[in-house]
């Protein structure tokens, strides 16, 4: 029987944990939250100091008994849960179920899931920090009082459905003042006017006009850059002066959560997946047990543990040299609002090399791991030195410029070596990008500049004037999103995720090409069902100062009751005033827009299952509608006519995005759908019908444009469902079927037997009708890596025969 018993959020985790502790101890995993707010009701008693109304999650019940029955049956009990907010949290509500036990709960704390980590936790444990929980409750009291209050106004005024969460409405205003600003952006033209040049000696080199005498010169217009162009042609090129100087590029500082999301190729939800799994255990070759691979990974602190920079150091050392070794280890100012009661995320030992681990993990998880890894060993080594040098080259009355850099060392930079990487995790450190205005005055980078000597006469190959405009500033994409609310203090790492899920989830946002756009439902919501009323909620700096107050409840500098209750007296204000002042989008808004349709009506803005649409205030007597919403070409570009009665096509938003619908309806019904090109959006293909007759019912087979491309299906449709399935050529080695060409529910594309579902024979490898040389099986299969490229493999398991797919079967043997 078990002595004592340790409480975890992951069956991982509890995997893991299990193995390290040994037989005398139970570890179990909790699978997340217990408790939480009931969905049915506010949950909050607002009159007894905000006191929350936990209820036992409804799949938390079988659970609960099982730790109540092991609780009782162990000498101790422990809660080893996430060490932030939440994780407390979480130990608070176990603690809570347990305590008809009468055994005190003791917490464990770590930052990393290795066994050294996990047994000095267990001889150190410590008790539940309640100003911790306070803080966690506290948000989610807020969260909960801010989506149940103006909720039920949404829905009463637009539809059900709809929610103004807290920190997700600040974040939506973000999106719309970068889309306002997209908007609103005035390109203007300039000229860049580069010269192209060269010395005694190679390499040629080019210079940029800077200055005309002492003044800056702003080329604006064609006719300018032609009048200079003029005044070159005349003009003597001569190196009026040469300065070098040496440069240090210094490296950044460890991960913490928010970088990682931004340097990261992922969405940020896989992200923060996948560095779980790093985090909660890999099992390696010569370990017992699985092991923790990075430190946790929800934190904003970049402090180090002492231990781990001597560990890095020596790696250091041992790997690129002394040379690379800072005097003293580099340490990193901590943000003044940063909750650091844990380290930046670094990997757990300097044993587990990235190369070392990739055979036991995901490709995901081997390039986060060398992400966090990278950044980790630059993090603790010298900066690269640079020599810049500037050139400034007389022609007459103006001056043109060339700046050249040549790397002296490569200190940190040279544990990237040409990956990119480097720059992503510099990119992150940079402030937020703002609008985008004229251009600045760039400077000519030639990379290598040829010896050259004040006085010196260059000979000049060519004078280019290069046109260029303004660009507005760009939408954010996941990662921009993510450092515009870190910059403006808005939530915390562990929050961001779910943020931008939210967003998309309850379609007040779009991704265009990577990059979100709001929805016209989430520019009404910001701009004319929020504001005026709930301008703080929507109010930057008043959120920001809002988690401030929360980190202070943590620090014990707030009182849990004052902060909700000093947030609830002018809420409550704001409410009342809402319900009366709140525009009704279910009885329509006026745009003052007549109906072109019976000239009679006006078109008035109202709220449907798709979001924000025109319609003719006098339906049902004119049914006259329009789509709001952006496409993501115009409407002109996509004129259409019905291939069935000749009537033209307009744009039509419904559960899977635009689409092209007869204005014939409901008398016709083709639609057509909106796909994406190489050249933009286009309408899909009609329609075509086939001479091929359908193998099951004789009817002509039809060609059709579905959510996955193109795909040919009976004419019969929905009495005959067949479709027609793309062939390999190859037979299934279970009963003989064709193995066809299918796709997952998701589109992804996948080789199973024809025959399904008698047959459920399945490859994710195309199969390809050539025999093994080696073994003799029927077919191999195709893959295609960026490390190998295509190949071919045997697709019997137990015979290993691989070659490249531009070699022959007889190269390979031979």
């Amino acid at each position: 029987m078990a002595k004592a018993l340790v409480v975890v959020e992951s069956p991982a985790k509890a995997k893991t944990i299990n193995k390290y502790l040994g037989r005398d101890f139970k570890v179990i995993a909790s699978m997340g939250h217990v408790r939480d707010l009931p969905k049915s009701k506010l949950g909050v008693d607002i009159e007894a100091g905000f006191r929350p109304e936990y209820v036992v999650l409804p799949d938390r019940q079988k659970v609960i008994k099982e730790l109540k029955d092991a609780a009782k049956a162990a000498d101790q009990v422990f809660v080893a849960t996430d060490p932030d907010r939440e994780g407390e949290a979480i130990g608070w509500h176990l603690a809570e179920e347990l305590g008809g036990t009468k055994k005190k709960i003791r917490r464990l704390m770590f930052n990393e899931i290795t066994k050294k980590a996990i047994l000095e936790a267990m001889n150190h444990p410590g008790d539940i920090d309640m100003r911790m929980v306070d803080a966690q409750q506290a948000r989610r009291v807020l969260d909960r009082l801010v989506g149940y209050k103006i909720s039920p106004i949404l829905w009463d005024k637009v539809r059900r459905g709809l929610s103004a969460g807290r920190v997700q409405s600040v974040a939506l205003k973000l999106v719309c003042d970068r889309e306002r600003e997209i908007e609103a952006f005035v390109a203007e033209e300039f000229w860049h006017i580069t010269a192209r040049l060269a010395g005694a000696e190679p390499p040629e080199f080019d210079a940029r006009l800077m200055r005309k005498g002492d003044a800056a010169v702003k080329v604006s217009r064609e006719a300018e850059a032609k009048a200079i162009l003029d005044d070159l042609s005349r003009a003597s090129f001569v190196v009026s002066s040469v300065a070098t100087k040496e440069r240090r590029r210094h490296a950044v500082p460890p991960f913490i959560t928010s970088k990682l999301q931004q340097a990261s190729r992922f969405p940020v939800k896989k992200t923060m997946m996948v560095a779980q799994q790093l985090y909660e255990g890999i099992q390696l070759p010569d370990e017992d047990a699985p092991i923790g691979l990075i430190t946790y990974m929800r934190t904003d602190s970049v402090r180090v543990a002492e231990q781990a920079l001597d560990e890095v150091r020596a790696h250091v050392r041992s790997a690129f040299g002394e040379a690379y070794v800072p005097e003293q280890p580099n340490r990193y100012k901590v943000k003044s609002n940063a909750q650091d009661a844990h380290e930046a995320i670094r990997p757990t030992s300097m044993r587990h090399t990235p190369e070392s681990v990739r055979a036991y993990l995901t490709p995901d998880q081997f390039s986060l791991y060398r992400l966090i890894w990278n950044r980790f060993v630059a993090s603790q080594m010298t900066a690269a030195v640079f020599d810049d040098t500037t050139v400034d080259i007389s022609a007459g009355e103006y001056v043109f410029r060339a700046k050249g850099s040549v790397p002296r060392f490569a200190g940190w930079l040279a544990v990237y070596q040409g990956t990119g990487e480097a720059e992503e995790s510099e990119r992150t450190e940079r402030p937020a990008a703002k609008a985008a205005g004229a251009d600045s005055d760039e400077e000519t980078t030639s990379g290598v500049l040829p010896a050259l000597s004040e006085g010196q006469a260059l000979d000049v190959r060519a004078i280019t004037p290069e046109q260029k405009f303004t660009q507005p500033p760009p939408r954010y994409n996941e990662g921009s999103l993510v450092k515009a609310l870190e910059e403006n203090g808005i939530g915390r790492p562990s929050t961001y995720a779910s943020i931008i899920g939210v967003l998309q989830a309850r379609d007040y946002v779009n991704k265009v090409e990577g990059r979100f756009r709001p929805t016209i439902l989430g520019r009404r919501l910001v701009d004319r069902l929020l504001h005026p009323v709930f301008d703080d909620i929507l109010d930057v700096e008043y959120t920001a100062r809002m988690e401030d107050q929360l980190d202070n409840i943590e620090k014990g500098k707030a009182d849990y009751q004052d902060t909700l209750s000093s947030f609830y007296k002018s809420f409550q204000k704001d409410l009342t005033r809402a319900a009366k002042e709140m525009p009704n989008f279910k009885e329509g808004q006026p745009t003052g827009i007549t109906c072109d349709k019976c000239g009679q009506g006006e078109m008035v803005e109202k709220a449907g299952k798709f979001g924000i649409f025109l319609a003719c205030s006098r339906y049902p007597d004119c049914d006259n509608t329009k789509e709001l919403e952006p496409a993501e070409a115009p409407a002109e570009d996509l004129e259409e006519t019905c291939e069935n009665c000749g009537r033209p096509m307009v744009l039509k938003r419904g559960r899977f995005g635009m689409f092209l619908a007869c204005t014939g309806y409901p008398e016709c019904k083709t639609t057509r759908k909106i796909i994406s090109t190489k050249q933009g959006m286009a309408a899909a293909k009609p329609d075509q019908i086939l001479d091929e007759k359908c193998p099951n019912c004789g009817r002509n087979l039809v060609l059709k444009q579905g959510r996955f491309g193109e795909f040919t299906a009976c004419t019969g449709y929905p009495e005959c469902k067949y479709v027609k399935q793309k062939s390999t050529g190859v037979a299934c080695p279970k009963d003989g079927g064709d193995i066809v060409e299918r796709k997952s529910r998701r589109g992804k594309v996948f080789y199973g037997c024809a025959n399904y579902p008698k047959c459920d024979f399945t490859l994710w490898n195309k199969p390809v009708p050539e025999p093994c040389p080696k073994c003799g099986w029927a077919f191999l299969t195709e893959k295609i890596t960026k490390r190998h490229g295509r190949q071919l493999i045997c697709a019997n398991e137990a015979c290993d025969y691989v070659r490249s797919a531009d070699l022959e079967p007889a190269a390979t043997e031979a």
